[in-house]
């Protein structure tokens, strides 16, 4: 990989983190460990003034307080989140933007409303093709001043599973995550889960704003007007045995018997296995794999090693039931965006 990190990179890497891979042991991410990315500035909102606005090709504008939304029927849900340029850093030439290797996911319990009952409430007119949701965090990119704003297709919008989310794991919000509100959007990549939100507008028109026409796009090329990212990719990765270097990061194991283990998602359909190999992917076995706490969120799964001394290379790869699984290799793409070849972790067994 180019070791060659710009300074623009590494200011976006200083705001931004990802989960220490060994903390994907834990079923529930704790909130200082999920990943996190912020595109502009994280506002500072007064929970007493802000308020929701559902508008455009409705029957019935409405607007909600916070107090009015969360008392409404709420849902709690273990949800994947992953971003969509995880594992940019492992392209050759490297897309220069925040710099993830495989550690930008996290699987948090996120409570809200279902999106599908307030647009009900609204009464989505005929005609109505899309749903924009706009956040409260301004800035520039691609020469575009803009407020964050992305558009669902009117059909995903109404799943049973999208939620207008004003906790995290048992607890309100915290700024970076969207304080008070945020839309999440499960199954898809992070950008769609807009944050600091504050206006829904039902569209008779596809939306044509930057972060739909413009960024998330997987494009082969500069003049390849692209096609839209959507749904998570597979992938597994792996919790890194032992114990490791402190900057290479390679791991050290003792001899013997070991549990590897790690997770596994799919945005498309549930995950049907994962396998693992001992020898940088030359060969592979079945790992055994446990069923996700919910239908959007990880699974857990375990593999049974003999260690012996050495070195090697251990990589893991998944497949879900649709019959999307990890390629060898990663295509490359403009944005550095759906990096899901599978992971390699160098080990040296004592």
């Amino acid at each position: 990989m180019d070791a060659g990190i710009t300074a623009e990179e590494l200011q976006l890497a200083a705001r931004n983190h990802g989960i220490p891979l060994e903390a994907l042991r834990h079923d529930v991410t704790p909130l200082g460990l999920h990943y996190l990315l912020t595109h502009y500035d994280i506002p500072v909102v007064d929970p007493a003034t802000w308020e929701l606005s559902v508008s455009g090709h409705v029957e019935r504008p409405l607007t909600f307080s916070l107090d009015a939304l969360r008392e409404r029927p709420a849902v709690t849900a273990p949800v994947t989140m992953e971003c969509a340029g995880n594992g940019r850093a492992r392209f050759e030439p490297r897309p220069i933007s925040q710099p993830w290797l495989l550690e930008a996911v996290g699987n948090a319990e996120w409570t809200g409303v279902p999106l599908r009952a307030v647009l009900e409430e609204a009464g989505v007119r005929d005609g109505a093709v899309e749903v924009l949701f706009t956040g409260l965090d301004r800035g520039i990119e691609g020469g575009v001043e803009q407020t964050y704003e992305r558009a669902l297709p009117l059909d995903e919008a109404l799943g049973e599973d999208v939620l207008l989310a004003f906790a995290v794991n048992g607890v309100p919000l915290p700024p970076q995550h969207g304080f008070p509100l945020r839309l999440l959007v499960p199954g898809w990549y992070g950008m769609t889960s807009v944050k600091w939100l504050t206006l829904i507008t039902v569209l008779d028109a596809p939306f044509t704003g930057y972060q739909n026409a413009h960024a998330y796009r997987w494009r082969a090329d500069a003049d390849d007007p692209g096609e839209p990212l959507t749904r998570i990719e597979p992938r597994a990765l792996l919790v890194p045995p032992g114990i490791p270097d402190f900057m290479s990061r390679e791991r050290f194991v003792d001899a013997g018997p070991v549990v590897l283990e790690g997770r596994a998602w799919s945005g498309w359909a549930p995950i049907s296995d994962v396998e693992v190999s001992i020898d940088g992917g030359a060969t592979w076995a079945r790992a055994d794999l446990e069923p996700p706490a919910g239908p959007r969120a990880w699974s857990r799964w375990t593999f049974q090693w003999d260690a012996e001394p050495g070195e090697h290379v251990l990589a893991c790869r998944a497949r879900d039931a649709g019959g999307r699984a990890q390629p060898d290799a990663a295509e490359w793409n403009v944005g550095g965006y759906a990096h899901t070849e599978p992971q390699r972790v160098p080990v040296t067994v004592r």
